[in-house]
C-alpha cells in the first residue's frame, strides 16, 4: 500500500505547462472577470511608455530651432502628453488596485481547495509520511514561493506587457539604431543566465526545506495551541517547547545562510554587468547624435527606447524564469492535487438489505511496517448481530475496525460484506453502511445540533437529545442546541465535559442511522461501571441493528450475542459469555474473573 508519486523527472518547460493547465482553467471558472481587467491592465501598462517616445522627440525637436521654435505647438504637445500619462497612469493604477483584491480571494481558493483533498484523500494517506511533506510543499509553495494563483498569472501577464513593448521598440530602434539592439540582447542574455543559477539555488532550498518547515510548523502550532495550556503549566513543558522551537528555527537560518551564500557571488556578477552595460549603449547613440546621423530629438528617443527594450527583454526573459520557477514551486501543489492511491474503489451499491459481514483468512501490516497486525483473522457476523471485541491494548481490535471500514485495506484475505469484496463497492455508498464513535471521536467548534447532523436535515432530532441524555443540558442553554461549542468562534460557547462529549458523539452516531453500528473503545476515560451503563443504554437505542463493541474491558459481554477475543493479532477465544467464562484456562474466564468485581 506504499503510496508514490511519479518520480520521473520532466522538464521545467513540461512543469510549467501543466502547472499553468491545472491553475488556469479553475482560476477561470472561479473568476472570469480577473482575466479580462488583467488583459486591459497589461495592454494599458504595455502602451505607456510609448506615449514619452512619441511626444518628447517632437518637443525636443522643436526646442532646438532656437527662436524659430514654435512655442504654441510645443506647449500643445506637452499638454497632451502629461494628460495622457495621467490618464493612462490613472487607468493602470485602478485597475491594478482591482486586481490586487483578487489575490486572497484566490488564496482562499486554494485553501479550500487542499482542504477538500485532505478531507477525501484515502485515509492512510493522512498518516503517511510522504503525503505529509508532499503537502507541506503543496502549502508552502502556494503561499510563500509561487505567489499563488494571482503570481503565476501576473508573470503570464509580465511577458505578453513585454512582447508588446518590445515589438514595438524594436520598430523604432531597427530604423533609427539597429546595432543597439545586438548589444542589448548580448546583455539580457548574460543576466538571464545567472538569474537561472539563482533560481535553481532557490528551487533546491525549498525542496530542502519542506520537512524542516514542517517540523517548525507543528512546534508553532503547539505553542499557540491553548488546547496545551494545562500540560504547559503543569509539567512545565515551555523551556522543553522552546527549546526544539529555538533548534528548529536555527535550521531553518542554516538553510537561509547556505543559499545566501551560494547565491550572493551570481547577485553581484549580474549588478555589475548591468553596471557594464550602460557605456557600450550610451556611446553607440551618442555617436550617432555627434555625427548627425539622428537629430537630438531622436537621440533622446533612442536613449529612452534603450531603456524600453532593455527593460521589455528583461522582462521576456525574467518573467518566463519567474513563471517557471512559480510554476515549479506550485506543481507542488498540483502534484498533492493528483496524490495517486492505491486503494481500489468500486462502483457497485450495497443493496437495501439485511447485511452480513465476513472476514476470510485477513492479514494486515500498517504501511511502512514489517509487523503483521492481524494474522489470518477469519469471522462471519450475521445481520443484527451484536459482537464484543475484546482483548489487551495492542491487541489489533481498532485494526479490525478500521479495515472494516475501510480506512486501510488488508494486506491479504479479503473482507466480503453481502458476499461482495468490500473494494468492490463504492467507496461512498459503502461508508453509508456504518455509524462509528472511536475512541479520539472530535467534537467540532460548532452548535451542538451541527456536530449531531454534520449540516444535514435535522428533523425528529428532539426525541435523540433525550435518548442519549443531553435534553436537560440543552434545555438549561439560551440558543438551545444551537449554541456553539468551544470558543473558538463564538465567546459565549460552552465547554462540555468529558461524558457529555461521548453522548454527543453516540447521538451523531445514532442520527446517522446505518444498518451497523461500532463503538471502539469511546468510553475508555470513564470507570467500568459508568462504561457498562453507557454501553447498555445504546445497546437498546439501537436495537436489531448489527452491533460492535470495541473495549479492552468486558463491559458489553453480557449482552451481546458473540464475544471474540483478539490476543497478538488474531482472534483467540469465540464464543458466547456463558460459553467462553466457563472455559477453564481461558483467556476471557481470566479477565472476566479480574474484572468481576464491576459486573456482579
Amino acid at each position: 500500500m506504499k503510496s508514490k508519486i511519479n518520480k520521473d523527472k520532466i522538464s521545467s518547460t513540461q512543469i510549467t505547462y501543466k502547472t499553468l493547465k491545472y491553475f488556469f482553467p479553475a482560476a477561470w471558472n472561479y473568476k472570469k472577470s480577473f482575466f479580462f481587467l488583467y488583459s486591459l491592465h497589461t495592454l494599458f501598462s504595455a502602451l505607456q511608455p510609448f506615449i514619452n517616445l512619441y511626444f518628447l522627440p517632437i518637443i525636443i525637436n522643436e526646442l532646438t530651432k532656437g527662436s524659430g521654435a514654435d512655442f504654441k505647438l510645443i506647449m500643445t504637445y506637452a499638454v497632451e502628453m502629461i494628460l495622457t500619462n495621467a490618464l493612462v497612469y490613472f487607468i493602470s493604477t485602478f485597475l491594478d488596485l482591482t486586481l490586487q483584491k483578487y489575490a486572497h480571494l484566490f488564496e482562499v481558493f486554494v485553501s479550500k481547495t487542499c482542504s477538500e483533498k485532505c478531507m477525501t484523500m484515502d485515509f492512510y494517506l493522512t498518516e503517511d509520511k510522504n503525503a505529509l511533506d508532499q503537502r507541506e510543499k503543496a502549502v508552502q509553495g502556494m503561499s510563500w514561493y509561487s505567489g499563488g494563483i494571482y503570481g503565476m498569472t501576473s508573470s503570464f501577464f509580465q511577458i505578453i506587457n513585454n512582447i508588446i513593448k518590445f515589438v514595438g521598440v524594436v520598430s523604432l530602434i531597427a530604423l533609427n539604431a539597429p546595432w543597439l539592439i545586438l548589444i542589448i540582447v548580448i546583455v539580457v542574455i548574460l543576466q538571464a543566465f545567472v538569474q537561472k543559477k539563482l533560481n535553481e539555488i532557490q528551487f533546491k532550498g525549498f525542496r530542502n526545506m519542506s520537512k524542516s518547515n514542517r517540523i517548525f510548523g507543528y512546534y508553532l502550532f503547539n505553542i499557540t495551541n491553548f488546547q496545551n495550556a494545562k500540560d504547559f503549566r503543569l509539567y512545565n513543558a515551555k523551556d522543553m517547547i522552546l527549546s526544539k522551537c529555538d533548534s528548529s528555527i536555527n535550521e531553518l537560518i542554516k538553510f537561509w545562510k547556505k543559499q545566501a551564500d551560494d547565491s550572493n557571488p551570481h547577485s553581484h556578477f549580474q549588478s555589475l554587468v548591468a553596471v557594464l552595460s550602460d557605456f557600450p549603449k550610451f556611446f553607440y547613440i551618442g555617436m550617432l547624435a555627434l555625427t548627425k546621423a539622428i537629430s537630438i530629438g531622436t537621440f533622446q528617443q533612442m536613449f529612452s527606447s534603450c531603456g524600453v527594450l532593455n527593460q521589455a527583454l528583461n522582462g521576456i526573459v525574467s518573467g518566463v524564469q519567474w513563471i517557471n520557477q512559480r510554476c515549479s514551486y506550485a506543481y507542488e501543489f498540483v502534484k498533492f492535487m493528483e496524490y495517486p492511491s492505491t486503494m481500489k474503489k468500486g462502483d457497485k451499491v450495497p443493496l437495501k438489505q439485511k447485511h452480513t459481514v465476513e472476514f476470510k483468512h485477513v492479514s494486515f501490516k500498517y504501511p511502512g511496517s514489517e509487523v503483521e497486525v492481524l494474522k489470518d483473522v477469519s469471522i462471519k457476523i450475521n445481520s443484527g448481530e451484536h459482537l464484543s471485541i475484546v482483548g489487551l491494548n495492542g491487541a489489533g481490535k481498532t485494526t479490525f475496525i478500521k479495515l472494516l471500514c475501510r480506512l486501510y485495506d488488508v494486506t491479504s484475505g479479503e473482507i466480503l460484506v453481502d458476499g461482495i469484496n468490500i473494494k468492490d463497492y463504492s467507496f461512498d455508498e459503502y461508508i453509508k453502511l456504518f455509524s462509528v464513535v472511536f475512541q479520539d471521536f472530535k467534537i467540532f467548534s460548532f452548535s451542538i445540533k451541527e456536530n449531531i447532523t454534520i449540516g444535514k436535515d435535522n428533523s425528529n432530532i428532539e426525541g435523540l437529545y433525550k435518548e442519549v441524555g443531553l435534553d436537560k443540558k440543552i434545555k438549561s442553554l439560551n440558543k438551545g442546541d444551537s449554541t456553539n461549542i468551544f470558543r473558538s468562534f463564538d465567546e459565549k460557547g460552552i465547554e462540555l465535559s468529558g461524558g457529555e462529549q461521548q453522548k454527543l458523539a453516540i447521538a451523531r452516531a445514532l442520527y446517522k442511522n446505518s444498518p451497523i453500528v461500532i463503538l471502539d473503545e469511546p468510553t475508555a476515560a470513564l470507570d467500568p461501571i459508568a462504561e457498562y451503563e453507557i454501553y447498555k443504554q445504546f445497546n437498546t437505542m439501537i436495537g436489531g441493528k448489527t452491533a460492535f463493541y470495541i473495549s479492552h474491558r468486558l463491559s458489553s459481554c453480557q449482552f451481546c450475542d458473540k464475544i471474540a477475543l483478539f490476543s497478538e493479532g488474531t482472534i483467540k477465544e469465540y464464543g458466547t459469555h456463558s460459553e467462553l467464562v466457563k472455559k477453564k484456562g481461558g483467556l476471557y474466564a481470566k479477565m472476566f474473573e479480574a474484572q468481576a468485581q464491576y459486573y456482579r
